[in-house]
């Protein structure tokens, strides 16, 4: 899952961040309201952490902008203030939540995880295929009765191709949606992942690479 926090406190931002990526999400910062819709413009986000209070363009009008260009981000608006009336308004420019600050950070990433799963087609809790089970919001993945041991990365890319329902997803697009804007595109980070991944989902196998295309469940 790939994440967009925009928040002008840059330490609280950073910690958002840092806690979220242990969460096994790939997660960009933006500091300011230009910079967000910069980011955006290149980047298909699942979900966008908004405050509104942002310096330069307020997170009203980066929110309008989004929705105005039909992006297919999920939108969790945050602010520091937590009026019904606040919350009315940010629902009502398009955010699709809100959360008042400060906030339970447990909730946060609840929150999101619910957020990513409003995608289209929506996305279930939890994922099966064949003996292979997977809970993202638990960060368990079960094959056979034997929990495996994987890292976040691992998870982040089974949970995407499982997401894609036999789909062939490229290296390019698991690199765009799991990994962060600090990913080397030259690397071979998503072909060492999947070998890593393959190895411990065991036999038979479960991922499979298509020639010239990229890998599929």
């Amino acid at each position: 899952m790939r994440v967009l926090v925009v928040e002008d406190h840059e330490g609280l931002a950073d910690a958002v961040a840092g806690g979220l990526r242990r969460e096994g999400m790939a997660v960009d910062v933006a500091l300011d309201g230009s910079t967000a819709l910069e980011r955006t413009a290149v980047t298909n986000y699942d979900v966008i952490v908004l405050d509104r209070d942002l310096p330069d363009v307020h997170g009203d009008e980066v929110c309008r902008t989004l929705v105005t260009s039909r992006a297919q981000s999920r939108i969790l608006m945050l602010t520091a203030s937590g009026t019904i009336a606040d919350r009315v308004d940010g629902l009502g420019i398009g955010a699709d939540d809100y959360l008042p600050k400060p906030c339970d950070f447990a909730e946060l990433v609840a929150r999101i995880r619910a957020l990513a799963r409003r995608a289209v087609p929506p996305l279930p809790p939890t994922f099966a295929h064949g003996d292979l089970t997977l809970d993202p919001g638990r960060r368990v993945a079960v094959r056979g009765g034997r929990r495996l041991d994987v890292t976040a990365k691992e998870l982040g890319v089974l949970e995407y191709l499982l997401a894609a329902q036999g789909r062939i997803v490229s290296a390019e697009e698991l690199l765009e949606h799991v990994w962060d804007q600090n990913a080397d595109p030259f690397t071979h980070a998503v072909k060492v992942t999947i070998s890593r991944l393959r190895a411990k989902l065991g036999d038979p196998p479960l991922i499979h690479t298509v020639r010239e295309g990229g890998y599929r469940i």
